[in-house]
């Protein structure tokens, strides 16, 4: 389970309206057609040899027993699907239509949420101040994303102008932000621990107000229990990484 769902209901500013992960996700794009979708492995690579293969007799340099070894593969293949009752042809056709679906569904941003003022809890990643000396972070909702684990899709991940005194102290800082959110495509690349990630975003968050977990411990007893669990997971997940070796300090 992820430590996100122990964020509970704070106090934030009235016109804020609290939203989850899920939200940001624009929901008439994530149904389409994939005709690939059912498709078994064998089936799955018997279309990428079809594929390849025709690739590789574009080749003038290759000889005929390699000619003939193709066209051999490329027919067994095309034998193995047309048994299975699928067109191979017409699937080859709809791969770049199913592209783009499948990339829509992975950008699309919820319109319902543009100009809106919202609040977000996630991990903060430091990037780069913008020219004029902002800070700038990127929310995930995993631990770990863009620098343990690729980033999320571009409708995961917020690009936040932050313009309060705050600035993350370490990578993947638990946090809550409010603010202005508008639906803004944005692709930057910079360093994240051990090399360059490409950062796309279909969000920019003009943040009012930002909430630590130091914050958020001093504010209810019932946050101090939020808090707490955070900081738990987190000392429990940096004894996994060593060993135990402080478990007993």
């Amino acid at each position: 389970m992820s430590i996100l769902t122990l964020f509970v209901p704070l106090a934030a500013p009235a016109t804020a309206e609290q939203i989850a992960w899920q939200d940001l996700i624009d929901p008439s794009a994530q149904t389409y057609e994939d005709p690939f979708e059912d498709l078994n492995y064998q089936q799955i690579e018997s279309l990428r040899a079809i594929v390849r293969n025709r690739e590789l007799l574009n080749d003038a340099t290759l000889s005929e027993a390699q000619m003939a070894d193709g066209a051999a593969k490329i027919n067994a293949a095309l034998e193995e699907l047309s048994e299975d009752g699928i067109d191979a042809d017409w699937l080859i056709d709809q791969r770049w239509t199913v592209a783009d679906r499948r990339k829509k569904a992975a950008t699309a941003a919820n319109p319902n949420l543009d100009g809106q003022i919202v609040t977000l809890a996630g991990y903060a990643i430091p990037a780069p101040f913008e020219a004029d000396g902002t800070t700038v972070v990127y929310l995930v909702p995993i631990r770990g994303m863009c620098s343990h684990t690729p980033p999320p899709n571009a409708n995961q991940m917020i690009r936040a102008r932050v313009f309060d005194d705050w600035s993350p102290t370490t990578m993947h800082e638990p946090v809550r932000l409010t603010g202005k959110l508008s639906i803004e495509e944005t692709n930057y690349t910079f360093r994240i621990v051990d090399g360059n990630v490409p950062m796309s975003s279909s969000y920019v968050l003009e943040v009012s107000q930002t909430e630590t977990m130091r914050d958020l411990m001093t504010s209810t007893p019932t946050t101090n229990d939020w808090a707490a669990s955070i900081a738990d997971r987190i000392l429990a997940a940096g004894h996994r990484k060593t060993g135990g070796a402080k478990a007993s300090e």
